[in-house]
């Protein structure tokens, strides 16, 4: 063996060996995003619920941190790259919550004051050639949206246009765009190309990582937004062939086709339909963009359904975790190793953004972490929730200080990670008191939540101020007894 390829293995098992380590869990390379969209109409509290899993490889934090409105002046501009594309600023940003992962293009989730809500999940398109202008558009795409769209609609059009303009870098993603009266998804294809499909008032939509828009009709608006060659693209790249596939079908042109068939993705999209739908599906049937539940759907329903590990169905390979931990078997779960944190946000239009829309958020691991209640309103975020201050979050995000991986236990996500280490280590012994635990937080602040909100709805109705100075000191208890919970 020559000295030049010795010390390329030698290189390339030190990365990996400095990975397995620095990870705390297996080398998993699968991408495992998962999300669950319900309409108003399909839900128990006549709220738009947006259940989401973000998934990512590797040890991460989570930093949390609430982005006040900022005015900019006339002839400002926004860099959105490395090469130094630029497009002007907003007049004035919105004020938003965001969930900040440093150093990840694509995983960070937010919430603005209007109650539009943003997250994805990475699915691979088939392009090979994609048109990039100026550098493309990555990770500004969901931060615009949040500064800038009042309406998850607005939300889609900013996306769209943005893309059309520059075009996407990334291979291909899901975006979900929600806000309290309706929720879109929108799938993005490296380059010019995206469709947005809005999901029906009265149905549930499962996503894991693969598109799922499957027809298109462009010229009905008020369901779908996209590029107006979707088609003849399509077909110019021997995608599809009119005379030989019949209706033109999205995500049959424009996915990776291994995706379509990728075991995980088709287990998990099966599970999280059965759980909710009124039809029960089997794996090997083609599924719904969206499906009619059994019945109402709740916030609990989606809390559980991010917690999943297949218990109840063949693909629990564990025996009720007697045989080994649910998260390192070879069906990947709903709720998995890779899972950084969740959310369900709880966006509804009868009552005041501020209060009416909360993102309950579990701070690692749904499947033994509670979901906390973060007030839109809230004006002030617990110093244990961020590893840096807002001020400098952004240049951090991309060029974190040195140590940003150093375990610090003063840091919330760090404590819940460690939790989640030790339990993972005999999680049939240890994982149930912790379930039960997160349960019992989550049952008494939903208890909590209605009490409260009766008050502030009679004491200030007519008060935003006194709104927001009430829904950030619900949110702070709430957070901070989170923390103890696990003291």
């Amino acid at each position: 063996m020559n000295s030049m390829l010795r010390k390329s293995i030698y290189s390339a098992l030190a990365i990996l060996i400095h990975f397995s380590l620095t990870s705390q869990q297996p080398c998993l390379t699968h991408f495992n995003c998962f999300t669950v969209i319900a309409g108003r109409n399909a839900t128990s509290d006549g709220s738009v619920l947006f259940a989401h899993n973000e998934d990512d490889y590797g040890t991460r934090i989570v930093n949390w941190y609430r982005v006040e409105r900022k005015i900019y002046s006339a002839g400002e501009n926004l860099i959105i790259n490395d090469s130094g594309a630029i497009i002007s600023q907003a007049d004035e940003t919105n004020a938003y919550l965001w969930l900040d992962m440093p150093e990840m293009e694509f995983s960070d989730s937010y919430m603005n004051e209007y109650g539009v809500v943003i997250a994805s999940d990475q699915c691979d398109s088939r392009e090979d050639d994609p048109e990039i202008t100026e550098g493309g558009i990555g990770y500004w795409l969901r931060r615009i949206i949040a500064e800038r769209a009042r309406s998850a609609k607005e939300g889609v059009k900013i996306g769209g246009e943005l893309i059309t303009r520059f075009g996407y870098t990334y291979s291909g993603r899901s975006y979900f765009i929600a806000d309290p009266n309706e929720a879109w998804i929108m799938n993005v294809v490296q380059g010019k190309h995206w469709v947005a499909q809005r999901v029906p008032d009265d149905r549930v939509a499962v996503v894991p990582n693969y598109y799922t828009i499957s027809q298109v009709n462009l010229s009905d608006t008020a369901n779908f937004l996209g590029s107006s060659d979707l088609i003849g693209y399509a077909t110019a790249k021997g995608w599809y062939d009119p005379g030989k596939d019949g209706e033109f079908s999205f995500r049959e042109a424009y996915s990776a086709p291994d995706k379509l068939i990728h075991k995980s993705n088709i287990s998990r999209r099966w599970k999280g339909i059965n759980a909710l739908s009124m039809y029960e599906y089997k794996r090997e049937d083609e599924f719904p963009f969206a499906f009619l539940p059994r019945q109402k759907v709740s916030l609990k329903d989606l809390m559980n359904l991010l917690r999943d590990h297949y218990e109840g169905t063949p693909l629990d390979l564990t025996n009720g975790y007697k045989s080994g931990n649910p998260h390192f078997t070879e069906n990947d779960p709903i709720c998995s190793p890779t899972t950084q944190y969740g959310f369900v946000a709880q966006l509804r239009n009868y009552l005041p953004a501020d209060l009416g829309v909360v993102l309950w958020i579990a701070p690692y691991r749904p499947c033994i972490h509670p979901f906390i209640p973060w007030y839109c309103g809230v004006e002030e975020i617990p110093q244990a929730y961020q590893k840096y201050p807002v001020a400098e979050a952004l240049d951090h995000h991309f060029k974190p200080p040195e140590g940003l991986y150093t375990v610090d236990e003063t840091l919330a996500y760090w404590y819940f990670h460690s939790h989640a280490d030790g339990i993972d280590k005999e999680f049939g012994e240890l994982s149930g008191k912790s379930r039960r635990d997160s349960e019992a937080f989550e049952n008494k602040y939903i208890r909590k939540q209605a009490v409260f909100e009766k008050d502030v709805l009679f004491n200030d109705k007519n008060d935003p101020d006194a709104i927001r100075r009430e829904v950030t000191g619900f949110t702070l208890q709430a957070s901070t007894e989170a923390l103890k919970l696990f003291k």
